[in-house]
């Protein structure tokens, strides 16, 4: 590789999040030695870190969850994690109308009052059956508003799409693409749906093979913890980086100390790096470009409350489409592993996750009470129960979706070359803002590849990757051998 007449550039990574430690942990496999990975944080794992309060209680930052996708991953997990995991059977359900719905909602309609019923699964028979064929009115839609009619009908887009979708996003639906959803749901089975409305059949999105791993000990985070020893050396933390100059390649952190590169890895989120970071000379448009990407901030709210025999259900996550709790997921973390409370016969927890943006402001003053107040309107706490808690978490992340906006993927055409020519590779959940590729898995591999693509010339393939439909509702990426944690219906929340 001719960088300069450097055979051995030196490769700074900037990010110690599932992106970064990917790209170092691959170099490291590869012998490669002139490399610095950073992070402004006291921690590895960025957006995958996990804390545990003084009370004994481990909050993840949302619900992550591992599926198996990548035999790379699979095997970097084997090796760093052992048998040290729990494996559990992924539950997941809807909270609507005042009763739960299984996941994937549109295969369990029966469970909603009939009148509800009736309007979706009537709308889903239009929406199917409309003259020319639904596949033209998916290629009609200018939007994910337009998409979700086309597919759903107006019924599950009034009751479910629409009001699930903004709170997960925090964007009017019109402002959103097509694309990102690949061929996820280009047809609904309405057959299925019918049968299962008449005849009263359940039709639920797991079972056997629906299975996932979770670190045992110490959430999620535990997993991205244990590269640290690893990568022993390669690393720095508590660095903020404040300036990076273009043709000096060099970067400068809060502290004035500075660190020249060769070769940029950066997994920060693009439109910061470009119009915060970058010193120099950046063209207006690529300028310009980058400020037009939309993201949502998060709140992560934890409830660890006391009660006899511990967790209450055995679901995993649920949906909140509704109005009345400020929340679009809740998950039992508690069920993830026993080790998340302070004792699993006398405790339970549960993780709430809150979008917000300038479309959907949220107070963070009052969103823990909100959060309690939610749970107990959505049928998850009695208000009796409110004495029964006995920690409260709250975590702030100002990026949590990289929206894919109506422009986005012009924006990334504008910018990601520019930057590359610059010897700035931008990567991950907010540098590639490619949110259909930034499950952690998908964000570790992202920085595999790009590492396999700069030493061996090979392909990246997951920043590129096209979906396409398997009967249970989970999706099969076309050419790699990986599996997207989303079903069909549940458009995409399951990050």
């Amino acid at each position: 590789m001719n960088h300069h007449h450097n055979h051995n550039p030196r490769i700074l990574i900037l990010g110690a999040g599932p992106t970064g430690l990917g790209a170092a942990y691959r170099l490291r496999e590869l012998g490669y030695t002139n490399l610095l990975m950073v992070d402004r944080h006291p921690y590895l794992g960025g957006l995958a870190h996990s804390f545990t309060d003084p009370q004994g209680f481990t909050w993840d930052i949302g619900g992550h969850v591992m599926f198996s996708h990548y035999d790379y991953y699979d095997r970097v997990f084997d090796r760093l994690m052992g048998d040290h995991f729990t494996l559990n059977n992924r539950e997941s359900w809807v909270r609507i109308a005042g009763t739960w719905v299984p996941y994937p909602f549109q295969n369990n309609i029966r469970y909603l009052p009939k009148d509800l019923a009736y309007e979706c699964i009537a709308g889903v028979i239009k929406a199917q059956t409309v003259a020319g064929g639904v596949k033209d009115a998916i290629a009609r839609a200018a939007n994910f508003a337009e998409f979700c009619r086309a597919v759903f009908g107006p019924g599950i887009c009034r009751h479910f799409m629409d009001p699930y979708n903004f709170k997960v996003w925090a964007h009017p639906l019109e402002s959103m693409n097509k694309t990102w959803i690949g061929e996820r749901v280009a047809v609904i089975d309405i057959d299925r749906a019918l049968r299962n409305l008449v005849l009263g059949l359940d039709d639920y999105g797991w079972g056997p093979n629906n299975k996932f791993k979770f670190p045992l000990t110490g959430g999620t985070g535990e997993f991205y913890n244990r590269f640290g020893p690893v990568l022993k050396g390669s690393y720095n933390l508590n660095r903020n980086a404040v300036a990076i100059h273009i043709s000096e390649k060099k970067i400068r952190f809060s502290d004035g100390s500075i660190e020249p590169y060769d070769i940029l890895i950066s997994t920060v989120p693009v439109d910061w790096l470009v119009n915060s970071l970058l010193v120099g000379h950046v063209p207006d448009l690529v300028r310009h470009q980058a400020a037009r990407l939309l993201h949502s901030s998060g709140h992560m709210v934890g409830i660890g409350l006391r009660r006899d025999g511990g967790t209450p259900s055995s679901k995993c996550w649920m949906y909140f489409p509704e109005s009345n709790c400020p929340f679009y997921r809740v998950t039992y973390l508690s069920n993830y592993s026993p080790h998340m409370t302070p004792d699993r016969d006398r405790y339970f927890s549960l993780l709430c996750e809150t979008s917000a943006s300038a479309h959907k402001p949220v107070n963070p003053a009052t969103i823990v009470e909100d959060t309690i107040q939610g749970l107990i309107n959505a049928g998850l706490l009695e208000p009796a129960d409110r004495d029964a808690i006995v920690s409260t978490w709250h975590y702030h992340a100002d990026y949590s979706y990289p929206v894919p906006s109506v422009e986005r993927d012009d924006i990334l055409a504008d910018v990601i070359p520019w930057l590359e020519r610059h010897s700035i590779y931008s990567r991950g959940r907010f540098g590639m803002w490619k949110y259909e590729v930034s499950n952690t898995d998908h964000s570790l591999m992202q920085g595999v590849e790009l590492v396999n693509r700069l030493l061996l010339g090979q392909p990246e393939h997951t920043i590129g990757i096209v979906y396409k439909v398997t009967d249970d509702g989970m999706q099969h990426a076309r050419g790699v051998t990986t599996m997207v944690t989303c079903g069909v219906v549940i458009i995409l929340a399951q990050i």
